[in-house]
C-alpha cells in the first residue's frame, strides 16, 4: 500500500494510491498520518477499505510529505563505503547518528530554499525508514516488525554549516525544506528487500548519484535495533539511512547547488522527486 498526503501546504489530506494509480481521500477513515495514527492497525484498516467508493483527489494536485509531523528525524552518516571514501572519511565501526530538525520536512516536489549566504548546498538521495510501532531495546531479528514502511528522501545539506562552523552536523541539515520526503510511504509488504533497491540523483539532467541499498554498511534492521538502544523510537519517526557516492562534496573540485538548479532523484519502488533550488 502507498500512503500519501495531498493538498496545499498546511491543508493536506491523507490518501492511498489505489491499484489504478488514483489517489483516494481516506480522511473519512483517518484524520491524518502522524504519530497518533500511524500503526499496523491503521494499515490493516486501510487495506480492508473499499477505496473505489472513496473520493478521488484532483489530478495533478500537490503532494506533501507523507507524514504530517514527526518526533524524531534521525539520520545515519557515511553508511555507504564508497561515499565515505569519496569524502576522505574512514569506514565507521558503528553507525554515525545525527539529527535533522523535524520541521525541515517538505513535500517531494517543493522548492528547496537556499539559506542566505549559503555557498555549499549539497544533495543526498536516501532510503527513509518510517517507524510503525514503539522501539525500545529491539532485537535486530525483530527490528523490521517495527517498520511501517519506506520512503524516498533527499537529505539536503549545507556543508559549510555542517563541517566548518563548529558544533554538530545538525546545523547543516535542518534549514526549512532540507527534508523532502515522499511521494509516498510504501508499507513494508510492498518492499520485498530494503537492501536491494536501486537509487539515483541527477542535477540539471546530469547524473550525479547512482547506487543501491545493497552497499549499505549497516542494514535497515541493524539501524533500527541500534538506535533503539539509545532512544525510544515512536510511530511516525523517520530515519534516513545514508547516501551512495556522487555528492557535490566528493567532486574534484566540488560543484555545489545554486539558485535555479533542479534535482531529480528516485529509489526503486518509492517513486521520484523533483526540486528546484530557490534563493531565500
Amino acid at each position: 500500500m502507498r500512503l500519501v498526503r495531498f493538498g496545499e501546504k498546511g491543508s493536506e489530506k491523507p490518501g492511498v494510491i489505489d491499484e489504478t494509480g488514483i489517489i483516494r481521500d481516506v480522511s473519512s477513515i483517518v484524520p491524518d498520518y502522524g504519530p497518533e495514527t500511524l500503526s499496523p492497525n491503521l494499515v490493516e484498516q486501510l487495506a480492508q477499505a473499499d477505496l473505489a467508493a472513496l473520493p478521488a483527489a484532483p489530478a495533478g494536485i500537490r503532494l506533501g510529505a507523507p507524514v504530517a509531523r514527526i518526533g524524531h528525524y534521525i539520520a545515519i552518516g557515511l553508511n555507504y563505503a564508497d561515499h565515505a571514501a569519496e569524502t576522505g572519511a574512514a569506514i565507521p565501526s558503528e553507525p554515525i547518528v545525527f539529527s535533522k530538525a523535524p520541521n525541515c520536512l517538505s513535500g517531494p516536489n517543493d522548492d528547496v530554499l537556499m539559506p542566505r549566504g549559503s555557498q555549499k548546498l549539497d544533495w543526498e538521495v536516501e532510503l527513509a525508514i518510517v517507524i510503525g510501532s514503539r522501539c525500545d531495546y529491539v532485537d535486530q531479528r525483530e527490528a523490521l516488525d517495527h517498520v511501517l514502511g519506506y520512503a524516498l528522501a533527499n537529505d539536503v545539506s549545507e556543508r559549510e554549516y555542517q563541517a566548518e562552523r563548529g558544533g554538530q552536523w545538525i546545523k547543516g541539515k535542518s534549514a526549512p525544506t532540507f527534508g523532502p520526503l515522499g511521494p509516498w510511504i510504501a508499507t513494508r509488504d510492498e518492499i520485498a528487500d530494503p537492501q536491494a533497491l536501486r537509487m539515483f540523483l541527477n542535477v540539471n539532467g546530469e547524473p550525479r548519484q547512482k547506487g543501491s541499498t545493497a552497499t549499505m554498511i549497516f542494514s535497515v534492521a541493524h539501524i533500527v535495533s541500534y538506535l533503539s538502544r539509545f532512544m525510544v523510537l515512536d510511530p511516525g519517526d523517520v530515519i534516513v539511512t545514508g547516501t551512495p557516492p556522487g555528492v557535490a562534496l566528493g567532486m574534484k573540485p566540488p560543484v555545489y547547488l545554486k539558485a535555479g538548479d533542479e534535482m531529480h532523484l528516485g529509489v526503486e519502488g518509492l517513486g521520484e522527486q523533483r526540486q528546484k533550488v530557490v534563493a531565500r
